[in-house]
């Protein structure tokens, strides 16, 4: 009897050994499982805090640059931020940094871009005359659109969703040779959503004070549209039998030139008499050398419509200088095609044409010298923009240097900042004039 007690008793025993033991390796789990997640949690909360962090300091920085954007923004020549800006612009991000999330493209890539600025500036508009919220003061529409700034560019643009017409007020007086330039930002369609596309027209205009109604307004001109999906098009008209034919139209093929929204894009169009060229940043996609029959078309009228984009930095300009002929009798060349962003030395690829054109003056001509020299607008702190200037020249004169293999002995640089102006500052148009380079023969 005392030993079936005994046996009953060890099994009792052993089994509540065995419950100790599953429920201490129960709770081991439950700790394991508990630590892991506190760890799991731990890291998510880090996560969390720092993308926490990174936004709260974008919207500071958002802040700062749309506080920025309402001060003087002393855009360059043909938009891209060029010639002369002053140093209050320190804090903006330029459109090519990467801290707007474009990589800068190298002067090199540009290579085959032979656009050259025109030198005498018949119209220009970066809107910084204008009031954020307001409309344009040198434009008319027949829908809507308003001046704005946004944090990823620097600057004010000009914003349209519509299905209208936005138009240069006055008419321009072009003459046989001119180019055009502008910056456009294609963003969501009337529905917020998607590509929406845009257009431009360079037309002759029938009602100098109004708007040209139809598909096909005025008495001619050329259009340059993106549609919905972000090809490239163009297409010419004429009115009347003696201009030859009715049309000209075309897609630009090439799948990398389709349009995203959200990019900036520096469109660049050089009219020689009857042909047109057009660029899209360093390409050149389009060039119709019967664009317009002889006499037949005048243009005096740039219009924007149809989808949705913004558009600043709007510059049209009399043809391209002779080069030669300025540096080497007249011993002065001004130019207007070396860019650079705001308050910004780098010189950015789409001077690469102007710079190809001195490079050549200067390659069969060995014995010139000449001096750079970078001025500004009077925008800003003096102290500022002379430093800037004499940078900028530096920057010219190393370019010629690097990619050009001009013999650095033959070039000197200086900046001259806002001290010598060639046209009072009381203009975007006139600001324009006085942001240059010269190149003086010594």
């Amino acid at each position: 009897m005392k030993s079936i007690f005994r046996i009953l008793l060890m099994l009792a025993i052993f089994g509540m050994a065995l419950n100790a033991e599953g429920q201490i390796k129960l709770d081991l789990k439950k700790k394991l499982e508990n630590k892991v997640n506190q760890r799991v949690n731990h890291k998510a909360d880090q996560a969390i805090d720092k993308g926490l962090d990174a936004v709260e300091d974008g919207v500071k920085n958002d802040a700062s640059n749309n506080n920025a954007g309402n001060k003087n923004t002393n855009q360059g020549n043909t938009g891209q931020k060029n010639q002369g800006d002053n140093g209050g612009d320190a804090g903006k991000q330029a459109a090519g940094d990467k801290s707007s999330g474009q990589e800068q493209t190298k002067l090199e890539s540009y290579s085959k871009y032979d656009f050259v600025a025109g030198e005498k500036v018949i119209f220009f508009d970066d809107f910084s005359q204008d009031a954020v919220g307001d409309f344009p003061a040198l434009w008319n529409t027949n829908g809507t659109a308003e001046v704005v700034t946004t944090n990823l560019f620097p600057g004010k643009w000009m914003k349209f969703v519509m299905n209208q017409c936005v138009w240069t007020d006055q008419l321009l007086k072009l003459p046989e040779n001119y180019t055009i330039e502008y910056d456009v930002i294609p963003i969501g369609g009337l529905e917020g959503e998607g590509m929406s596309g845009w257009h431009m027209k360079l037309m002759q205009a029938k009602n100098a004070k109004a708007w040209d109604g139809g598909s096909a307004p005025g008495n001619g001109g050329f259009e340059f549209k993106v549609e919905y999906f972000g090809r490239p098009s163009y297409h010419t008209w004429f009115m009347g039998e003696e201009c030859g034919p009715s049309a000209l139209s075309g897609y630009v093929q090439q799948e990398n030139f389709k349009e995203k929204i959200n990019q900036m894009y520096h469109i660049a169009i050089w009219v020689q008499k009857t042909r047109i060229r057009l660029y899209q940043n360093q390409d050149k996609i389009i060039d119709l050398p019967r664009a317009f029959s002889a006499g037949c078309v005048k243009p005096d009228r740039i219009r924007f419509e149809y989808g949705a984009a913004m558009i600043s930095n709007v510059r049209v300009a009399v043809g391209a200088p002779d080069m030669r002929n300025k540096l080497i009798t007249e011993g002065k060349l001004v130019t207007y095609g070396i860019y650079f962003d705001v308050n910004k030395d780098v010189v950015k690829p789409e001077s690469y044409g102007t710079l190809k054109e001195i490079a050549t003056v200067l390659t069969e001509n060995p014995d010139v010298r000449v001096k750079i020299v970078g001025h500004t607008d009077s925008d800003g702190a003096d102290a500022s923009n002379l430093d800037l200037s004499k940078r900028r020249g530096a920057s010219v004169k190393n370019e010629l240097v690097k990619t050009f293999g001009i013999d650095a002995s033959r070039l000197e640089s200086d900046g001259m900042g806002e001290t010598q102006p060639v046209a009072p500052n009381d203009t975007p148009a006139n600001k324009a004039l006085n942001r240059r380079v010269e190149f003086i023969k010594l």
